[in-house]
Protein backbone atom coordinates (compact mmCIF):
# COMPACT_ATOMS: atom_id res chain seq x y z
CA UNK A 1 0.00 0.00 0.00
CA UNK A 2 2.99 2.28 0.58
CA UNK A 3 3.81 2.07 -3.13
CA UNK A 4 0.26 3.07 -4.05
CA UNK A 5 0.51 6.13 -1.81
CA UNK A 6 3.84 7.13 -3.38
CA UNK A 7 2.35 6.96 -6.88
CA UNK A 8 -0.76 8.73 -5.64
CA UNK A 9 1.27 11.61 -4.20
CA UNK A 10 3.33 11.87 -7.40
CA UNK A 11 0.15 11.87 -9.46
CA UNK A 12 -1.39 14.71 -7.47
CA UNK A 13 1.86 16.74 -7.64
CA UNK A 14 2.04 16.20 -11.40
CA UNK A 15 -1.57 17.27 -11.90
CA UNK A 16 -0.98 20.48 -9.96
CA UNK A 17 2.36 21.22 -11.63
CA UNK A 18 0.89 20.35 -15.01
CA UNK A 19 -1.53 23.24 -14.66
CA UNK A 20 1.37 25.74 -14.62
CA UNK A 21 2.16 25.53 -18.36
CA UNK A 22 -1.59 25.39 -19.08
CA UNK A 23 -1.82 28.90 -17.65
CA UNK A 24 1.52 30.26 -18.83
CA UNK A 25 1.61 28.85 -22.38
CA UNK A 26 -1.50 30.71 -23.65
CA UNK A 27 0.05 33.92 -22.33
CA UNK A 28 3.13 33.24 -24.47
CA UNK A 29 1.64 31.89 -27.72
CA UNK A 30 -2.05 32.83 -27.34
CA UNK A 31 -5.13 30.73 -28.07
CA UNK A 32 -4.09 30.33 -31.71
CA UNK A 33 -0.70 28.93 -30.74
CA UNK A 34 -2.31 26.63 -28.19
CA UNK A 35 -4.61 25.40 -30.95
CA UNK A 36 -1.61 24.52 -33.13
CA UNK A 37 0.07 22.77 -30.20
CA UNK A 38 -3.09 20.95 -29.12
CA UNK A 39 -4.36 19.85 -32.53
CA UNK A 40 -1.95 16.96 -33.04
CA UNK A 41 -1.99 15.84 -29.41
CA UNK A 42 -5.06 13.54 -29.65
CA UNK A 43 -3.38 11.61 -32.47
CA UNK A 44 -0.30 11.18 -30.28
CA UNK A 45 -2.51 9.72 -27.54
CA UNK A 46 -3.93 7.18 -30.00
CA UNK A 47 -0.45 6.10 -31.12
CA UNK A 48 0.82 5.86 -27.53
CA UNK A 49 -2.21 3.75 -26.64
CA UNK A 50 -1.46 1.38 -29.51
CA UNK A 51 2.22 1.06 -28.60
CA UNK A 52 2.13 1.11 -24.79
CA UNK A 53 -1.52 0.83 -23.69
CA UNK A 54 -1.39 -2.41 -21.70
CA UNK A 55 2.37 -2.97 -21.60
CA UNK A 56 3.13 -1.49 -18.13
CA UNK A 57 0.38 -3.54 -16.49
CA UNK A 58 1.46 -6.74 -18.27
CA UNK A 59 5.14 -6.21 -17.44
CA UNK A 60 4.33 -5.47 -13.79
CA UNK A 61 2.24 -8.62 -13.48
CA UNK A 62 4.79 -10.93 -15.14
CA UNK A 63 7.79 -9.46 -13.30
CA UNK A 64 6.01 -9.74 -9.95
CA UNK A 65 5.07 -13.34 -10.73
CA UNK A 66 8.62 -14.28 -11.72
CA UNK A 67 10.20 -12.52 -8.76
CA UNK A 68 7.86 -14.23 -6.31
CA UNK A 69 9.22 -17.54 -7.63
CA UNK A 70 12.82 -16.31 -7.42
CA UNK A 71 13.40 -16.71 -11.19
CA UNK A 72 15.56 -13.81 -12.34
CA UNK A 73 16.02 -15.38 -15.77
CA UNK A 74 12.30 -15.06 -16.39
CA UNK A 75 12.40 -11.43 -15.26
CA UNK A 76 15.10 -10.81 -17.85
CA UNK A 77 13.02 -12.49 -20.56
CA UNK A 78 10.02 -10.31 -19.73
CA UNK A 79 12.07 -7.10 -19.66
CA UNK A 80 13.96 -7.81 -22.88
CA UNK A 81 10.92 -8.99 -24.86
CA UNK A 82 8.74 -6.10 -23.68
CA UNK A 83 11.47 -3.63 -24.67
CA UNK A 84 11.81 -5.32 -28.06
CA UNK A 85 8.05 -5.35 -28.65
CA UNK A 86 7.49 -1.76 -27.55
CA UNK A 87 10.56 -0.40 -29.36
CA UNK A 88 9.59 -2.15 -32.58
CA UNK A 89 6.04 -0.83 -32.50
CA UNK A 90 7.20 2.64 -31.46
CA UNK A 91 9.74 2.96 -34.27
CA UNK A 92 7.19 1.69 -36.79
CA UNK A 93 4.57 4.24 -35.75
CA UNK A 94 7.17 7.02 -35.54
CA UNK A 95 8.16 6.37 -39.15
CA UNK A 96 4.48 6.34 -40.12
CA UNK A 97 3.87 9.69 -38.39
CA UNK A 98 6.85 11.32 -40.07
CA UNK A 99 5.81 10.01 -43.49
CA UNK A 100 2.14 10.90 -43.07
CA UNK A 101 2.74 14.33 -41.50
CA UNK A 102 2.25 16.42 -44.70
CA UNK A 103 -1.06 14.73 -45.57
CA UNK A 104 -2.46 14.66 -42.04
CA UNK A 105 -1.66 18.27 -41.22
CA UNK A 106 -3.09 19.63 -44.48
CA UNK A 107 -6.15 17.38 -44.90
CA UNK A 108 -7.28 16.14 -41.48
CA UNK A 109 -6.38 19.18 -39.39
CA UNK A 110 -7.18 21.88 -42.00
CA UNK A 111 -4.27 24.05 -40.76
CA UNK A 112 -0.92 23.33 -42.42
CA UNK A 113 0.95 25.19 -39.69
CA UNK A 114 0.48 22.14 -37.43
CA UNK A 115 3.17 20.41 -39.51
CA UNK A 116 6.16 21.49 -37.40
CA UNK A 117 4.42 20.61 -34.15
CA UNK A 118 3.57 17.21 -35.62
CA UNK A 119 7.21 16.57 -36.54
CA UNK A 120 8.42 17.47 -33.03
CA UNK A 121 5.72 15.24 -31.57
CA UNK A 122 6.71 12.06 -33.42
CA UNK A 123 9.99 11.27 -31.54
CA UNK A 124 8.03 11.26 -28.27
CA UNK A 125 6.57 7.85 -29.20
CA UNK A 126 9.68 5.64 -28.67
CA UNK A 127 10.72 7.62 -25.57
CA UNK A 128 7.36 7.04 -23.88
CA UNK A 129 7.44 3.42 -25.06
CA UNK A 130 10.73 2.65 -23.31
CA UNK A 131 9.67 4.56 -20.18
CA UNK A 132 6.41 2.63 -19.95
CA UNK A 133 8.27 -0.70 -19.93
CA UNK A 134 10.58 0.37 -17.11
CA UNK A 135 7.69 1.81 -15.10
CA UNK A 136 5.95 -1.55 -15.34
CA UNK A 137 9.21 -3.30 -14.47
CA UNK A 138 9.75 -1.28 -11.30
CA UNK A 139 6.11 -1.65 -10.34
CA UNK A 140 6.50 -5.42 -10.65
CA UNK A 141 9.52 -5.14 -8.35
CA UNK A 142 7.24 -3.24 -5.94
CA UNK A 143 9.60 -0.26 -6.15
CA UNK A 144 7.41 2.75 -6.89
CA UNK A 145 10.00 5.41 -6.12
CA UNK A 146 11.70 5.44 -9.58
CA UNK A 147 8.33 5.87 -11.30
CA UNK A 148 7.31 8.68 -8.95
CA UNK A 149 10.67 10.48 -9.30
CA UNK A 150 10.66 10.12 -13.09
CA UNK A 151 7.12 11.52 -13.34
CA UNK A 152 7.94 14.58 -11.24
CA UNK A 153 11.26 15.07 -13.08
CA UNK A 154 9.51 14.86 -16.45
CA UNK A 155 6.91 17.42 -15.39
CA UNK A 156 9.45 19.92 -14.03
CA UNK A 157 11.71 19.68 -17.10
CA UNK A 158 8.69 19.91 -19.41
CA UNK A 159 7.45 23.11 -17.76
CA UNK A 160 10.80 24.88 -18.13
CA UNK A 161 11.52 23.54 -21.64
CA UNK A 162 8.02 24.24 -23.01
CA UNK A 163 7.93 27.84 -21.88
CA UNK A 164 11.60 28.52 -22.64
CA UNK A 165 11.54 27.14 -26.18
CA UNK A 166 8.20 28.71 -27.07
CA UNK A 167 9.53 32.11 -25.95
CA UNK A 168 12.79 31.55 -27.83
CA UNK A 169 11.06 30.58 -31.09
CA UNK A 170 8.19 33.08 -30.92
CA UNK A 171 10.01 35.70 -33.06
CA UNK A 172 10.22 33.16 -35.92
CA UNK A 173 6.46 32.65 -36.08
CA UNK A 174 3.56 31.19 -34.14
CA UNK A 175 3.88 27.74 -35.71
CA UNK A 176 7.52 27.52 -34.56
CA UNK A 177 6.62 28.65 -31.05
CA UNK A 178 3.96 25.90 -30.87
CA UNK A 179 6.53 23.40 -32.17
CA UNK A 180 8.92 24.61 -29.48
CA UNK A 181 6.32 23.85 -26.83
CA UNK A 182 5.99 20.30 -28.19
CA UNK A 183 9.77 20.01 -28.28
CA UNK A 184 9.68 20.88 -24.58
CA UNK A 185 7.38 17.91 -24.00
CA UNK A 186 9.91 15.70 -25.81
CA UNK A 187 12.77 16.97 -23.64
CA UNK A 188 10.71 16.35 -20.51
CA UNK A 189 9.98 12.77 -21.58
CA UNK A 190 13.69 12.19 -22.23
CA UNK A 191 14.46 13.46 -18.72
CA UNK A 192 11.90 11.11 -17.19
CA UNK A 193 13.26 8.17 -19.20
CA UNK A 194 16.85 8.89 -18.12
CA UNK A 195 15.80 8.74 -14.46
CA UNK A 196 14.36 5.26 -15.02
CA UNK A 197 17.41 4.06 -17.00
CA UNK A 198 19.83 5.35 -14.36
CA UNK A 199 17.86 3.69 -11.58
CA UNK A 200 17.81 0.42 -13.52
CA UNK A 201 21.57 0.60 -14.08
CA UNK A 202 22.07 1.25 -10.37
CA UNK A 203 19.92 -1.63 -9.16
CA UNK A 204 20.42 -4.37 -11.74
CA UNK A 205 23.40 -5.88 -9.88
CA UNK A 206 21.21 -6.35 -6.84
CA UNK A 207 18.61 -8.05 -9.02
CA UNK A 208 21.35 -10.24 -10.58
CA UNK A 209 20.45 -9.21 -14.10
CA UNK A 210 24.06 -9.44 -15.23
CA UNK A 211 23.72 -13.20 -15.05
CA UNK A 212 23.30 -14.62 -18.52
CA UNK A 213 19.87 -16.19 -19.01
CA UNK A 214 19.39 -19.13 -21.31
CA UNK A 215 16.11 -19.85 -23.04
CA UNK A 216 13.83 -21.69 -20.67
CA UNK A 217 16.18 -21.55 -17.69
CA UNK A 218 14.20 -20.94 -14.57
CA UNK A 219 11.13 -20.32 -16.69
CA UNK A 220 7.93 -22.26 -16.33
CA UNK A 221 6.59 -20.93 -19.62
CA UNK A 222 9.50 -21.62 -21.95
CA UNK A 223 11.64 -18.53 -22.47
CA UNK A 224 11.42 -15.55 -24.72
CA UNK A 225 8.66 -16.74 -27.05
CA UNK A 226 6.39 -17.62 -24.17
CA UNK A 227 7.24 -14.33 -22.47
CA UNK A 228 6.23 -12.48 -25.63
CA UNK A 229 3.05 -14.54 -25.94
CA UNK A 230 2.00 -13.77 -22.37
CA UNK A 231 2.86 -10.09 -22.78
CA UNK A 232 0.59 -9.83 -25.80
CA UNK A 233 -2.20 -11.82 -24.17
CA UNK A 234 -2.19 -9.60 -21.08
CA UNK A 235 -1.70 -6.24 -22.81
CA UNK A 236 -4.11 -6.49 -25.76
CA UNK A 237 -7.40 -6.35 -23.74
CA UNK A 238 -6.19 -3.33 -21.75
CA UNK A 239 -5.01 -1.61 -24.93
CA UNK A 240 -8.36 -2.26 -26.64
CA UNK A 241 -10.23 -0.79 -23.68
CA UNK A 242 -8.11 2.37 -23.57
CA UNK A 243 -8.23 2.73 -27.34
CA UNK A 244 -11.94 3.55 -27.18
CA UNK A 245 -11.30 6.72 -25.18
CA UNK A 246 -8.20 7.82 -27.09
CA UNK A 247 -9.76 7.16 -30.50
CA UNK A 248 -12.82 9.15 -29.46
CA UNK A 249 -10.57 12.03 -28.39
CA UNK A 250 -8.77 11.95 -31.76
CA UNK A 251 -11.98 11.80 -33.80
CA UNK A 252 -13.37 14.62 -31.68
CA UNK A 253 -10.44 16.88 -32.59
CA UNK A 254 -10.84 16.09 -36.31
CA UNK A 255 -14.61 16.55 -36.25
CA UNK A 256 -14.44 19.86 -34.43
CA UNK A 257 -12.06 21.56 -36.86
CA UNK A 258 -13.78 20.04 -39.90
CA UNK A 259 -17.24 21.00 -38.59
CA UNK A 260 -16.10 24.56 -37.94
CA UNK A 261 -14.83 24.74 -41.53
CA UNK A 262 -18.25 23.56 -42.77
CA UNK A 263 -19.88 26.22 -40.58
CA UNK A 264 -17.85 28.85 -42.43
CA UNK A 265 -15.32 29.57 -39.69
CA UNK A 266 -11.96 30.64 -41.13
CA UNK A 267 -8.98 28.33 -40.56
CA UNK A 268 -7.19 30.70 -38.17
CA UNK A 269 -10.38 31.38 -36.20
CA UNK A 270 -11.10 27.64 -35.97
CA UNK A 271 -7.59 27.04 -34.63
CA UNK A 272 -8.09 29.79 -32.03
CA UNK A 273 -11.45 28.39 -30.91
CA UNK A 274 -10.16 24.82 -30.72
CA UNK A 275 -7.12 25.95 -28.73
CA UNK A 276 -9.32 27.89 -26.31
CA UNK A 277 -11.58 24.89 -25.70
CA UNK A 278 -9.03 22.07 -25.43
CA UNK A 279 -6.01 23.97 -24.15
CA UNK A 280 -7.59 26.52 -21.81
CA UNK A 281 -11.16 25.66 -20.74
CA UNK A 282 -10.87 21.88 -20.32
CA UNK A 283 -7.77 22.15 -18.06
CA UNK A 284 -9.63 24.51 -15.70
CA UNK A 285 -12.53 22.09 -15.63
CA UNK A 286 -10.26 19.14 -14.79
CA UNK A 287 -8.04 20.83 -12.18
CA UNK A 288 -10.23 19.89 -9.17
CA UNK A 289 -10.26 16.27 -10.36
CA UNK A 290 -6.86 15.76 -8.66
CA UNK A 291 -8.74 14.90 -5.46
CA UNK A 292 -11.37 12.71 -7.10
CA UNK A 293 -8.55 10.95 -8.93
CA UNK A 294 -6.92 10.15 -5.59
CA UNK A 295 -10.24 8.94 -4.20
CA UNK A 296 -10.73 6.70 -7.23
CA UNK A 297 -7.21 5.28 -7.05
CA UNK A 298 -7.63 4.36 -3.40
CA UNK A 299 -11.14 3.01 -3.96
CA UNK A 300 -10.08 0.20 -6.33
CA UNK A 301 -8.05 -1.93 -3.86
CA UNK A 302 -10.47 -1.10 -1.06
CA UNK A 303 -13.53 -2.34 -2.97
CA UNK A 304 -11.63 -5.27 -4.50
CA UNK A 305 -10.74 -6.54 -1.03
CA UNK A 306 -14.31 -6.13 0.23
CA UNK A 307 -15.67 -7.85 -2.88
CA UNK A 308 -13.33 -10.81 -2.34
CA UNK A 309 -14.84 -11.20 1.14
CA UNK A 310 -18.34 -10.65 -0.30
CA UNK A 311 -18.75 -7.89 2.26
CA UNK A 312 -21.58 -5.90 0.66
CA UNK A 313 -21.99 -3.63 3.67
CA UNK A 314 -18.38 -2.42 3.39
CA UNK A 315 -18.70 -2.02 -0.38
CA UNK A 316 -21.80 0.17 0.01
CA UNK A 317 -20.23 2.18 2.83
CA UNK A 318 -16.95 2.95 1.04
CA UNK A 319 -18.60 3.68 -2.29
CA UNK A 320 -21.15 6.00 -0.67
CA UNK A 321 -18.41 7.83 1.20
CA UNK A 322 -16.27 8.25 -1.93
CA UNK A 323 -19.19 9.54 -4.00
CA UNK A 324 -20.29 11.92 -1.26
CA UNK A 325 -16.77 13.29 -0.82
CA UNK A 326 -16.35 13.68 -4.61
CA UNK A 327 -19.64 15.58 -4.76
CA UNK A 328 -18.92 17.76 -1.74
CA UNK A 329 -15.35 18.65 -2.74
CA UNK A 330 -16.18 19.29 -6.40
CA UNK A 331 -19.32 21.38 -5.85
CA UNK A 332 -17.67 24.72 -4.89
CA UNK A 333 -15.41 24.61 -7.94
CA UNK A 334 -18.44 24.15 -10.19
CA UNK A 335 -20.01 27.22 -8.55
CA UNK A 336 -16.87 29.32 -8.97
CA UNK A 337 -16.50 28.32 -12.64
CA UNK A 338 -20.14 29.21 -13.35
CA UNK A 339 -20.50 32.49 -11.44
CA UNK A 340 -16.97 33.83 -12.01
CA UNK A 341 -16.24 32.29 -15.42
CA UNK A 342 -15.35 35.51 -17.24
CA UNK A 343 -13.01 37.04 -14.61
CA UNK A 344 -11.32 33.65 -14.05
CA UNK A 345 -10.55 33.34 -17.77
CA UNK A 346 -9.46 36.95 -18.00
CA UNK A 347 -6.98 36.83 -15.14
CA UNK A 348 -5.67 33.37 -16.06
CA UNK A 349 -5.38 33.87 -19.82
CA UNK A 350 -6.07 37.57 -20.45
CA UNK A 351 -9.07 36.42 -22.47
CA UNK A 352 -12.44 36.94 -20.81
CA UNK A 353 -14.39 36.17 -23.99
CA UNK A 354 -13.83 32.42 -23.62
CA UNK A 355 -15.60 32.56 -20.26
CA UNK A 356 -18.88 31.66 -21.97
CA UNK A 357 -17.52 28.17 -22.67
CA UNK A 358 -16.43 27.73 -19.05
CA UNK A 359 -19.84 28.90 -17.80
CA UNK A 360 -21.59 26.40 -20.08
CA UNK A 361 -19.39 23.52 -18.95
CA UNK A 362 -19.35 24.32 -15.23
CA UNK A 363 -22.48 22.27 -14.37
CA UNK A 364 -20.94 19.28 -16.17
CA UNK A 365 -17.91 19.51 -13.86
CA UNK A 366 -19.90 17.87 -11.07
CA UNK A 367 -20.58 14.91 -13.34
CA UNK A 368 -16.85 14.62 -14.10
CA UNK A 369 -15.93 14.48 -10.41
CA UNK A 370 -18.80 12.07 -9.69
CA UNK A 371 -17.86 9.84 -12.64
CA UNK A 372 -14.37 8.91 -11.44
CA UNK A 373 -15.38 6.89 -8.33
CA UNK A 374 -18.16 5.17 -10.30
CA UNK A 375 -15.73 4.02 -12.99
CA UNK A 376 -13.25 2.90 -10.33
CA UNK A 377 -16.02 0.89 -8.66
CA UNK A 378 -16.86 -0.91 -11.92
CA UNK A 379 -13.20 -1.80 -12.40
CA UNK A 380 -12.78 -2.98 -8.80
CA UNK A 381 -15.90 -5.16 -9.05
CA UNK A 382 -14.65 -6.86 -12.24
CA UNK A 383 -17.04 -5.02 -14.54
CA UNK A 384 -14.60 -3.20 -16.86
CA UNK A 385 -16.76 -4.28 -19.80
CA UNK A 386 -19.68 -2.23 -18.50
CA UNK A 387 -17.45 0.84 -18.17
CA UNK A 388 -16.15 0.28 -21.70
CA UNK A 389 -19.64 -0.02 -23.21
CA UNK A 390 -20.83 3.09 -21.35
CA UNK A 391 -17.82 5.07 -22.59
CA UNK A 392 -18.36 3.82 -26.14
CA UNK A 393 -22.03 4.86 -26.11
CA UNK A 394 -21.10 8.30 -24.80
CA UNK A 395 -18.39 8.70 -27.45
CA UNK A 396 -20.72 7.80 -30.32
CA UNK A 397 -23.35 10.27 -29.08
CA UNK A 398 -20.72 12.99 -28.62
CA UNK A 399 -19.27 12.59 -32.11
CA UNK A 400 -22.74 12.57 -33.67
CA UNK A 401 -23.70 15.76 -31.82
CA UNK A 402 -20.47 17.50 -32.82
CA UNK A 403 -21.20 16.73 -36.48
CA UNK A 404 -24.80 17.89 -36.03
CA UNK A 405 -24.30 21.06 -33.97
CA UNK A 406 -20.79 22.40 -34.68
CA UNK A 407 -21.50 22.50 -38.43
CA UNK A 408 -24.28 25.06 -37.86
CA UNK A 409 -23.05 28.67 -38.04
CA UNK A 410 -25.33 29.74 -35.16
CA UNK A 411 -23.56 27.30 -32.83
CA UNK A 412 -20.00 26.81 -34.10
CA UNK A 413 -17.59 25.91 -31.29
CA UNK A 414 -20.43 26.14 -28.75
CA UNK A 415 -22.03 23.19 -30.55
CA UNK A 416 -18.91 21.15 -29.74
CA UNK A 417 -19.12 22.35 -26.13
CA UNK A 418 -22.73 21.16 -25.90
CA UNK A 419 -21.76 17.77 -27.36
CA UNK A 420 -18.98 17.32 -24.80
CA UNK A 421 -21.37 18.27 -21.97
CA UNK A 422 -23.92 15.68 -23.12
CA UNK A 423 -21.15 13.06 -23.32
CA UNK A 424 -19.94 13.75 -19.77
CA UNK A 425 -23.43 13.62 -18.29
CA UNK A 426 -24.50 10.56 -20.29
CA UNK A 427 -21.45 8.45 -19.37
CA UNK A 428 -21.80 9.38 -15.69
CA UNK A 429 -25.49 8.41 -15.66
CA UNK A 430 -24.72 5.14 -17.46
CA UNK A 431 -21.98 4.35 -14.92
CA UNK A 432 -24.42 5.15 -12.12
CA UNK A 433 -27.02 2.84 -13.63
CA UNK A 434 -24.46 0.02 -13.96
CA UNK A 435 -23.31 0.36 -10.35
CA UNK A 436 -26.86 0.71 -9.01
CA UNK A 437 -28.03 -2.41 -10.84
CA UNK A 438 -24.96 -4.41 -9.82
CA UNK A 439 -25.00 -3.52 -6.12
CA UNK A 440 -28.61 -2.40 -5.60
CA UNK A 441 -26.90 0.82 -4.55
CA UNK A 442 -28.59 4.15 -3.89
CA UNK A 443 -27.71 7.47 -2.31
CA UNK A 444 -29.92 9.51 -0.06
CA UNK A 445 -31.76 12.29 -1.87
CA UNK A 446 -31.05 14.52 1.11
CA UNK A 447 -27.31 14.45 0.26
CA UNK A 448 -28.01 15.99 -3.16
CA UNK A 449 -30.47 18.53 -1.72
CA UNK A 450 -27.98 19.63 0.93
CA UNK A 451 -25.14 20.00 -1.57
CA UNK A 452 -27.46 21.89 -3.94
CA UNK A 453 -28.47 24.26 -1.14
CA UNK A 454 -24.83 24.86 -0.17
CA UNK A 455 -24.01 25.58 -3.82
CA UNK A 456 -26.90 28.04 -4.09
CA UNK A 457 -25.82 29.96 -0.99
CA UNK A 458 -22.22 30.04 -2.24
CA UNK A 459 -23.27 31.22 -5.71
CA UNK A 460 -25.26 34.16 -4.30
CA UNK A 461 -22.33 35.14 -2.08
CA UNK A 462 -19.80 34.95 -4.93
CA UNK A 463 -22.01 36.96 -7.29
CA UNK A 464 -22.74 39.65 -4.70
CA UNK A 465 -19.06 40.20 -3.85
CA UNK A 466 -17.84 39.82 -7.43
CA UNK A 467 -20.41 41.83 -9.37
CA UNK A 468 -22.71 43.85 -7.10
CA UNK A 469 -22.60 47.51 -8.16
CA UNK A 470 -20.18 46.94 -11.05
CA UNK A 471 -19.98 45.34 -14.48
CA UNK A 472 -16.31 44.40 -14.11
CA UNK A 473 -14.46 42.43 -11.45
CA UNK A 474 -10.98 43.47 -10.34
CA UNK A 475 -8.38 40.88 -9.41
CA UNK A 476 -8.64 41.70 -5.71
CA UNK A 477 -12.42 41.44 -5.92
CA UNK A 478 -12.12 38.07 -7.66
CA UNK A 479 -9.83 36.73 -4.92
CA UNK A 480 -12.17 38.09 -2.23
CA UNK A 481 -15.15 36.49 -3.95
CA UNK A 482 -13.41 33.11 -4.23
CA UNK A 483 -12.09 33.06 -0.67
CA UNK A 484 -15.34 34.28 0.89
CA UNK A 485 -17.34 31.85 -1.24
CA UNK A 486 -15.14 28.99 -0.07
CA UNK A 487 -15.59 29.96 3.60
CA UNK A 488 -19.35 30.26 3.15
CA UNK A 489 -19.46 26.87 1.43
CA UNK A 490 -17.45 25.23 4.22
CA UNK A 491 -19.80 26.75 6.77
CA UNK A 492 -22.82 25.52 4.82
CA UNK A 493 -21.65 21.90 4.50
CA UNK A 494 -20.73 21.82 8.18
CA UNK A 495 -24.11 23.29 9.04
CA UNK A 496 -25.87 20.70 6.87
CA UNK A 497 -23.63 18.01 8.43
CA UNK A 498 -22.40 16.89 5.03
CA UNK A 499 -18.90 16.66 6.52
CA UNK A 500 -18.41 15.66 10.12
CA UNK A 501 -15.18 15.43 12.16
CA UNK A 502 -15.31 11.63 11.95
CA UNK A 503 -15.27 11.77 8.14
CA UNK A 504 -11.63 12.87 8.12
CA UNK A 505 -10.70 9.77 10.09
CA UNK A 506 -12.78 7.55 7.81
CA UNK A 507 -11.22 9.19 4.74
CA UNK A 508 -7.79 7.91 5.77
CA UNK A 509 -9.17 4.37 5.75
CA UNK A 510 -9.55 4.65 1.98
CA UNK A 511 -5.76 4.64 1.73
CA UNK A 512 -5.15 1.61 3.91
CA UNK A 513 -6.20 -1.97 3.70
CA UNK A 514 -8.67 -3.05 6.26
CA UNK A 515 -6.98 -5.43 8.64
Amino acid sequence: MKGTLILLAAGIINRILGFVPRIALPRVIGAEGVGLYQMGYPFLIVILTLTTGGIPLAVAKLVAEAESEGKEARVRHVLMMSLALTSGLSLLFTAFCLAAAPWMTSVLFTDKRVYWTFLCMSPIIPIVGVSSVFRGYFQGRQNMIPTAVSQVTETLIRIVAMLGLSLLLMPYGLEYAAAGAMLGVLIGEIGGMLVLLLEHARTRKAYKLFKRATIGSGSSFGGRKDALRRLIRLSVPVTASRLVGSASYFLESILIVQSLAIAGVATVAATVQYGALQGMIIPILLLPSALTFSLSTSLVPSLSEAAARKDMRTIHSRLHQSLRLALVTGAPFAVFMYVLAEPICYYLYKNGEIGVMLKMMAPAALFIYFQAPLQAALQALNRPGAALVNTLIGSVVKLALIALLATKPQFGILGAVMAIIVNIMLVTLLHWNSVARLLKFRMQVSDFLKVGSAMGITAVCCWFIGFAGTTETSFSRLILSLSTGLLVYLGAILGFKLIEPGDFKRLTLLFHKKR
